[in-house]
């Protein structure tokens, strides 16, 4: 699965009961991953696909609340 491209507000994870947006801010980034832990601790990562404004974002469709996940910023 891929991110879809998303929206750059609100930052953070916002849920929309379908899905999660997640929007980040860093102006010296050259990509953004995010990372999903599952309840083994086992990390599944997805780029965030676009940057609007220092922000990156993407769209994940089927996360919902209660998801641990974390950021990767190169």
């Amino acid at each position: 699965m891929r991110a879809w491209p998303g929206e750059p507000f609100p930052l953070g994870p916002s849920w929309d009961g379908n899905g999660t947006n997640f929007s980040i801010t860093s102006e010296n980034a050259d990509r953004v991953e995010l990372c999903l832990f599952d309840d083994e601790g086992v990390e599944t990562r997805y780029e965030l696909p676009r940057q609007t404004a220092h922000n990156w974002h993407g769209y994940l469709p089927g996360v919902g609340p209660g998801q641990r996940y974390g950021y990767r910023v190169h």
